[in-house]
């Protein structure tokens, strides 16, 4: 095939409708068919990037191989295509508006007065074109953030209409996501909101080429014509997408609506094989059908919002069904944890991760769950910070230092066994500046780690400024401790782990942004399989 294909996915009426998951069960089932696809989001806001958004605001922040800090949505891009993503695949507003900015100080532009049309909708057009020119992908689906109407997304809108127009017939398509919302009052579902988010996206010169519509009840034939009529789309082009149990059920009810058909014969696109999803559905069958059940307490700072720990949650999903088993992860807040409390709250907990975070908010209950965990024989399992927390409990409680922290939370502590890394030390810029993305780590033979991941190098994703404190670890270790994974060229330490325990690991790496449904990571598979052997005697 000579040229790349462009989908365009857009969403109208109201934000959340899962314009992410569209565009990831579409890209499973073209990939599934044979395709090599991939999928780009692009976000109207004007951070740079999400490294710096508050969790509560925008949930997770996503890290890719390369050091990217993204949008939360290319973590499921990854989880069902199986396939990394890149800096190259998150763009937000800020970032584009910094690039032209850059541009104009250099005088790249001659003196000319910078406006949005050319400059910044030819700084969006080149961005979304850039992973389609590398050659690697037939098609490239690319979401649009926030909703049809929104002052943000004007630019986004704006170029969409000018690249359709460039590209040519047949090698691009729009697809709109829309709410068509159930009246209980009247007893009916509703068109209306979907025919004015239709109008607003003409009113911008892009005409939808596929409707779906996000439903709580089944779309009748009766419905799908009016919606064709009045959308001026094909009666065969509006697809329902109705609510799932699960996320990973929507591929299948996209399957069974055509919606990998009727986007390959608008492209003018064989539709080559059925999609080959043995895989994909022996997963959901597990998922679906448990035959055990354990209860994880997942111990954090930002638990109030799901979103904040995405992947952890979806890593939970697909250990279990590895293990044919159902995870329930009980969210708790570590600011409400203390000595006095730990037992009650987490005497019911088979297993326990403390999540990644940042600052000193909910540390003290972090390093009360830990101990518990420690004490009790209760897998345990700590990302990040929770790693650090396992570190600092066992330099109180074991070795006695009373007073040891981090400096991140006591910059005076005479026993700071968690300490800024040196390279952080001088930066003032918090954006992007952490180590971020893949490094190396060499685990040691006969530990816990290396029976986890079967081999000695691994790479793992990283989102931190803070590390183990080398000049503590000899005696550390003498204690008990083992540090099981270094980074072979920083000597930084990477996996703390606790022998003659059920389960206990310490990652200073982030193990869940590299679980997918085809490899579930191995840590988290280990950890389900610790505490189903440990409840289940199994």
């Amino acid at each position: 095939m000579n040229q790349t294909k462009y989908i365009f996915v857009t969403g109208g009426v109201t934000s959340s409708l899962g314009k992410g998951i569209i565009a990831a069960s579409l890209a499973k089932l073209l990939q599934a068919r044979g395709y090599r696809t991939t999928i780009q989001k692009f976000d109207p806001y004007i951070n740079v990037d999400p490294g710096t958004l508050n969790p509560y605001e925008h949930g997770e922040c996503f890290v890719t191989d390369d050091g990217a800090e993204t949008d939360l949505d290319l973590g499921h891009y990854e989880r069902f295509l199986n396939v990394p993503t890149s800096q190259a695949n998150n763009v937000t507003t800020g970032r584009v508006y910094l690039s032209v900015i850059e541009k104009e100080r250099r005088g790249e532009f001659l003196g000319k007065t910078v406006q949005v049309v050319p400059h910044i909708t030819n700084e969006i057009k080149e961005r979304m074109q850039l992973l389609g020119k590398s050659g690697n992908y037939d098609i490239v689906i690319t979401e649009i953030g926030g909703t049809v109407g929104d002052i943000e997304s004007l630019p986004y809108i704006e170029s969409v209409r000018q690249l359709v127009w460039e590209l040519g017939e047949n090698n691009s398509i729009v697809i709109h996501l829309t709410l068509v919302p159930y009246l209980a009052a009247a007893g009916e579902l509703k068109t209306k909101p979907t025919q004015h988010s239709v109008k607003t996206l003409m009113e911008s010169g892009i005409k939808a080429d596929i409707l779906v519509c996000r439903t709580e009840h089944e779309l009748s034939q009766e419905l799908k014509q009016k919606l064709a009529l009045f959308c001026n789309v094909k009666p065969d082009a509006v697809i329902q997408s109705i609510d799932a149990s699960t996320i990973y059920e929507v591929p299948n009810l996209m399957l069974e609506e055509k919606l990998d058909v009727v986007a390959l014969k608008k492209l003018v696109l064989p539709e080559k094989s059925a999609p080959n999803l043995t895989q994909w559905n022996d997963f959901v069958y597990r998922l679906k059908n448990p035959k055990h059940t354990i209860t994880v307490g997942l111990v954090g700072k930002y638990v109030e919002l799901q979103d904040s720990y995405k992947s952890i949650l979806e890593a939970f999903i697909h250990a279990g069904a590895t293990h044919n088993t159902k995870v329930n992860v009980v969210s708790l807040h570590s600011e409400y944890i203390n000595a006095n409390s730990a037992e009650t709250q987490l005497k019911n907990i088979d297993g326990i991760l403390v999540a990644p975070g940042f600052g000193e908010r909910g540390i003290e209950g972090k390093i009360e769950t830990v101990k518990y965990a420690r004490e009790k024989g209760v897998p345990f399992f700590g990302i990040c910070l929770g790693m650090q927390m396992a570190v600092i409990e066992y330099a109180r409680n074991v070795l006695g230092w009373k007073d040891a922290n981090s400096t991140e939370m006591n910059q005076a502590t005479a026993h700071p066994v968690i300490s800024l890394m040196d390279e952080q030390k001088h930066i003032t810029d918090k954006g992007g500046t952490m180590r971020l993305g893949a490094w190396k780590c060499a685990i040691e033979n006969n530990t816990l780690a290396y029976s986890i991941y079967q081999k000695n190098d691994i790479e793992e994703r990283h989102r931190h400024r803070y590390e183990f404190n080398n000049n503590y670890r000899d005696q550390i270790e003498q204690a008990g401790l083992v540090c099981s994974g270094v980074n072979p060229d920083t000597g930084l330490v990477e996996i703390i782990e606790l022998p003659n325990h059920p389960f206990f690991i310490g990652v200073q790496y982030h193990p869940e942004y590299k679980s997918t449904v085809v490899n579930p990571h191995p840590i988290f598979v280990s950890f389900v399989a610790a505490i189903v052997k440990n409840k289940y005697g199994l």
